[in-house]
């Protein structure tokens, strides 16, 4: 295999390129309406498992994106989700990522209760005072929480990006999220993460740009 050289500007469309030709030619067919989304997190993780285990609710897409637009919060449940979403195009909308998964008051709820830092974090997004995206992608706890504050408390979320990476509760917490009803993009099975959380937000307000 030769060493291809290729300008810094154009590797993230040569990239691109190549995800289209290897779809093409392992068979796998993406529906269009997601196909950006769909590609981003097979361009962030080397991964084409994305392209057959991807879900989208109705309008799932749509309402996230107009939230954003609007002025949203954009609540993570790590730092490094948070970090990996490109913040730029978002101030100029006037919206918000936001992460209390290291708060002061998060973390003296989680001790001594049966709750997770991850679930007291998600309590605390419900209490903002402007629409919530979530954007989920290491605590299966986090989902968890979010179904049952919309149970509980009538808390209604925009949308959710539902992606927890693991074993423990991961699968269960993702088909938990597609029950509920709640606006969602799941990963279904094991596989996930922080970055594919944030890949899936930026995806989406890069198609908004464009």
């Amino acid at each position: 295999m030769e060493f291809e050289f290729v300008r810094p500007s154009e590797i993230e469309k040569r990239s691109f390129e190549i995800i289209t030709k290897e779809l093409a030619e392992k068979g796998l067919e993406i529906d269009e309406r997601y196909a950006h989304i769909i590609k981003r997190c097979i361009h962030t993780s080397a991964d084409f498992d994305y392209a057959e285990t991807m879900y989208f609710s109705d309008g799932a897409v749509e309402a996230i994106s107009g939230a954003i637009r609007s002025g949203c919060y954009i609540v993570t449940d790590t730092n490094m989700a948070k970090a990996g979403i490109n913040k730029r195009l978002l101030e100029e909308w006037g919206t918000e990522v936001c992460c209390f998964i290291t708060d002061k008051d998060v973390v003296a709820n989680s001790i001594g209760h049966s709750g997770t830092r991850a679930s007291f974090a998600m309590e605390k997004a419900a209490d903002l005072d402007r629409p919530v995206v979530f954007a989920v992608g290491n605590a299966p706890t986090a989902l968890k929480a979010i179904v049952d504050l919309k149970e509980w408390r009538g808390f209604e979320p925009v949308g959710v990006v539902g992606v927890p990476v693991g074993f423990v509760n991961v699968e269960a917490s993702k088909e938990l999220l597609i029950e509920s009803g709640i606006p969602c993009i799941v990963n279904r099975g094991r596989k996930g993460g922080s970055n594919i959380a944030a890949c899936i937000i930026n995806a989406i307000q890069y198609a908004i740009r464009d």
